[in-house]
């Protein structure tokens, strides 16, 4: 077992020559090209189960649920334990549940509420995970290379994205959608390789185990609502979220099925978006922006109108290169408004900060995803355009915000 405390980080230009960071960052790399045959297969699936966009968007909501009523929980438990335990646990879950699955349709036993169940245990690993992974970066790198680190991490996951849609599509289509599956399944084993030699970081904040867990949790809150800016933010984020999740992930899946029957078409435009992020990522990385939150609505306002277009677009090529400036925007701005983040929140509260954040960004994603699924069979056109439409709106209550503009 990993040594049970983290080594003073290794003095180093880059963080590419820490060996600790380069074995977790191989490892999630690996694991994150295995969930791109995740994401395409599993509303594939559903869709050919069923045939039913409201069964997709309901499976997708039994992901968000948990994710959402257990994000809380997760922050604090990252800022109470060790979050390589933590990631540990959540991967040992998933790496279960995705080869069940695998199994199962390998079989032809496949019923639909083993996916319910799916989405079940994912929200649940997700909830814990995702706070977790942010900690556990800030403690493998020193603080001068974490810009360094962020860039490398994020660009691996956006080039797993690019890279993994296609070839998932490819694959299901030739073997079945059962490969999908277990391939995912077999990546998580080099993250469970990884965290087994990491060393355990050290509890960033010992007075939140004092504190009791609700007590911890209720620090959290109480730190984000004194913080206008960062409030205001993670408001207008949970609206964004609201609008473009469900059409996005339910909408695309539907579509591609309907006009072209084909995963690879799906992977395609998950790939998309991805290229299209990456490039963002990296002309944020170029371009400074002093003005982050006009930044914010200018972007916000841009996606509204793609999105109203994305119903109208006539092809498939079409439909990729909305996704493409879709997924650009979107790079840029995520980078800008992380590093502001990063810079503006104390390490001792990082994980319940973190938590809350991300409870912002998908606490509203279940309902996102229900009401994707039920417009959808209704009219996909008809749903994008609305979508589209409120996020006009949403951003330009987001402009009359002073505390949003005045983000910097």
């Amino acid at each position: 077992m990993a040594a049970a405390a983290l080594p003073a980080a290794q003095s180093s230009s880059h963080p590419l020559r820490n060996r600790n960071f380069v074995m977790w960052w191989v490892a999630a790399t690996i694991s994150l090209l295995g969930d791109q045959f995740y994401v395409v297969a599993l509303p594939w699936v559903v869709l050919q189960l069923t045939g039913s966009g409201l069964a997709m968007g309901t499976v997708a909501m039994a992901a968000g649920i948990p994710r959402a009523v257990l994000m809380l929980m997760g922050g604090a438990v990252t800022d109470r334990t060790s979050s390589r335990k933590v990631l540990m646990a959540t991967a040992s879950l998933r790496t279960l549940f995705v080869a069940a699955i695998g199994l199962l349709l390998w079989q032809h036993a496949l019923e639909l509420w083993h996916l319910y169940l799916l989405a079940v245990g994912f929200g649940v690993a997700d909830a814990f995970a995702l706070p977790s992974a942010s900690t556990l970066m800030r403690s493998l790198v020193e603080p001068q290379q974490l810009p360094a680190a962020n860039s490398v991490w994020q660009s691996s996951a956006l080039l797993t994205g690019i890279a993994g849609p296609v070839p998932a599509g490819l694959i299901m289509k030739a073997l079945g959608a059962a490969w999908a599956f277990f391939l995912d399944a077999f990546s998580f084993l080099f993250i469970l390789g990884a965290l087994w030699k990491l060393p355990d970081p050290p509890v960033s904040q010992p007075s939140a185990a004092r504190s009791g867990m609700w007590g911890s949790i209720g620090e959290g809150l109480a730190y984000v609502g004194r913080d206008v800016a960062l409030r205001s933010l993670m408001l207008l984020a949970a609206v964004l979220n609201f609008f473009l999740a469900g059409p996005l992930s339910v909408g695309l899946a539907y579509m591609a099925k309907q006009r072209f029957s084909s995963p690879a078409s799906f992977g395609l435009w998950i790939s998309s978006v991805a290229a299209g992020a990456l490039a963002g990522m990296l002309l944020a990385g170029v371009l400074k922006s002093k003005r982050r939150g006009l930044l914010l609505v200018a972007t916000s306002s841009t996606l509204g109108l793609a999105t109203f277009g994305m119903g109208f677009a006539p092809g498939l090529w079409p439909v990729a290169a909305l996704l493409l400036a879709m997924g650009g925007l979107s790079g840029f701005i995520n980078v800008q408004i992380q590093a502001w983040f990063q810079q503006r929140v104390d390490r001792a509260v990082l994980g319940r900060v973190v938590s809350v954040s991300m409870l912002s960004a998908f606490g509203l994603m279940p309902l996102s995803m229900a009401a994707a699924g039920m417009s959808v069979a209704w009219s996909a056109r008809g749903m994008f355009a609305i979508a589209g439409l409120a996020l006009l709106l949403v951003s330009a209550f987001g402009a009359m915000q002073r505390p949003v503009r005045e983000i910097a």
